[in-house]
């Protein structure tokens, strides 16, 4: 009497019955699938895989030695409405950190320092900043390095910005000096 009184069960709830434990699986296995590149970044923001891409060693500045690389090799990015960004790192040599105040980056050769750009932070290692990218800038554009000096002196070297990051120089490429 128990089987003829027993309800008929509907066909979504047996497919549940049958299939919920494939999908379950399903639900582990799906962000297996993104722990690579999360590995490879979490590695990156480390500093154990280098500064980023595109390094250029040994930049002079001054009596100190500079490397700098873009974090990642991709146009910049819109940040809202103050504009376009692009992240870089740079590293002094291990063995002249002494006598450095502060680090500036910027596009365009600086005036003076109160314009020297914007300011690395971090350690002398690994330091990091956004730099902000003019809407006007020109694809053959040089960025400044300025550092400051405990002496109260500033010193200064410049690369193409096709060469520190060439995503950012096509990207300007295309633009065209847009607004």
């Amino acid at each position: 009497m128990s089987q003829a009184s027993a309800v008929p069960q509907g066909g979504l709830k047996q497919w549940w019955l049958k299939w919920r434990f494939h999908l379950n699986i399903l639900l582990i296995l799906i962000p297996l699938g993104f722990m690579p590149k999360y590995f490879a970044d979490a590695s990156l923001f480390r500093g154990d895989s280098g500064l980023g891409a595109n390094p250029i060693q040994g930049i002079q500045v001054g009596r100190w030695s500079l490397d700098l690389a873009e974090l990642f090799d991709e146009p910049p990015r819109a940040d809202g409405p103050a504009g376009h960004f692009k992240s870089f790192n740079a590293a002094l040599c291990p063995t002249c950190t002494e006598g450095v105040k502060a680090i500036y980056l910027r596009i365009g050769k600086p005036r003076s320092l109160r314009a020297a750009g914007t300011i690395f932070f971090g350690p002398p290692a690994r330091m990091g900043t956004l730099l902000p990218i003019p809407p006007r800038t020109q694809p053959d554009a040089d960025i400044w390095i300025t550092i400051e000096g405990w002496d109260g002196k500033m010193y200064q070297a410049s690369v193409p910005l096709a060469k520190a990051s060439p995503a950012t120089a096509a990207w300007l490429a295309k633009q065209g000096g847009k607004k």
